[in-house]
């Protein structure tokens, strides 16, 4: 494990130093491993990201890239005990998340970094009010008595959103709509302002205009609040709509990482040009979307070089055989393709 840093003063990543006052969280090395009786699998192999104050970083990818388990890990939720952290550090405002404790990590979360789930139905318990639920993360977090909690959970229905708030204390998940229950799900990860937000394809179960709302609100409150946010997604136009900078992974590995700008006008990974290639436009009407052939790589059995050769259209026979390393190319875009290489 990476030694303990109770004060970091300057940190590298892949090479880059980012000054403590800028960053948020910085993940160097990230190894989370299951073991199982058929072999080991590498969900989350080698992985390295910042995350500056004020900013939203997006993690891309198919699903069974790595990027949920990624999310689990900085919160300590690795499911055990087959799955466990097995190399790296997760340093959080200049405390090492990996060296603490079950009890010390209860404390950072919810207080210091929150986690919005994918599906709020099954994140929401469905005997207990949305209020009781948020007055509970308030007294759970923060120490308030009932009532403190209870104007708590109304002031936070009202930040985000939520019509009618002093009556949507009183309301069951099931009595909600999708983006009210998403609106709980926000109002309850924030209720004890924490410095980071991460969010689990937060906008996956809603319709398109529900889910327009749902991402600027999150940008809005992510502004006043001053707290950055991880946002897990497979959705390029939901990164192209909120985020600032963006890492791209691929069967365990990160394979690019670029501010969103530079991303979306000069991608360099062939995986990264096949994501953009696939989201739907206006000028391919009547034509079917583009999809990247095959299928991602079994993680018991990965291929010899390159991960994503298999399903590469540009590969060349070097691909099979040595896999490449992430290289930066320039200004911080990072990319992982021997076509780069020194």
């Amino acid at each position: 494990m990476a030694e303990d840093s109770a004060v970091i003063d300057e940190h590298k990543i892949n090479g880059t130093a980012i000054a403590e006052k800028d960053m948020m969280l910085a993940v160097t090395g990230l190894k989370t491993y299951f073991f199982t009786k058929k072999g080991v699998i590498p969900a989350v192999d080698d992985v390295s990201f910042t995350v500056k104050k004020g900013r939203i970083v997006g993690i891309v990818g198919e699903s069974g890239c790595g990027k949920s388990m990624t999310a689990l890990s900085l919160m300590g939720l690795v499911p055990a005990p087959s799955g466990k952290i097995v190399a790296g550090s997760i340093v959080l405002d200049g405390k090492n998340l990996v060296n603490l404790t079950e009890k010390e990590m209860c404390q950072v979360r919810g207080n210091e970094m929150s986690m919005i789930f994918q599906e709020p139905m099954t994140s929401l318990n469905p005997v207990y009010t949305v209020g009781k639920q948020v007055m509970e993360a308030a007294i759970l977090h923060q120490q308030l008595g009932k009532a403190e909690a209870k104007e708590k959970a109304l002031e936070m229905f009202k930040l985000v959103g939520i019509p009618e708030p002093q009556k949507r204390l009183d309301t069951y998940p099931h009595q909600l709509s999708g983006g009210l229950r998403q609106r709980v799900m926000i109002a309850m990860a924030l209720c004890c302002r924490p410095k980071l937000l991460i969010a689990d394809e937060p906008t996956t179960a809603l319709d398109v205009t529900v889910q327009a709302q749902i991402l600027q609100l999150m940008k809005k409150l992510q502004a006043e609040l001053d707290s950055a946010i991880v946002l897990i997604t497979h959705d390029m136009g939901v990164v192209a709509e909120v985020c600032d900078d963006v890492t791209i992974m691929y069967a365990g590995k990160i394979v690019e990482q670029a501010n969103v700008f530079e991303l979306f006008d000069n991608c360099l990974h062939p995986y990264t040009a096949g994501l953009l290639k696939a989201l739907p436009t206006l000028r391919k009407n009547g034509e079917r979307l583009y999809n990247i052939p095959g299928m991602l790589p079994n993680l018991l059995q990965l291929p010899k070089g390159c991960r994503f050769f298999p399903r590469c259209e540009s590969a060349s026979a070097i691909c099979a055989e040595q896999e490449p390393d992430l290289v930066d190319v320039g200004q911080g875009h990072l990319v992982r393709c021997l076509k780069y290489r020194g």
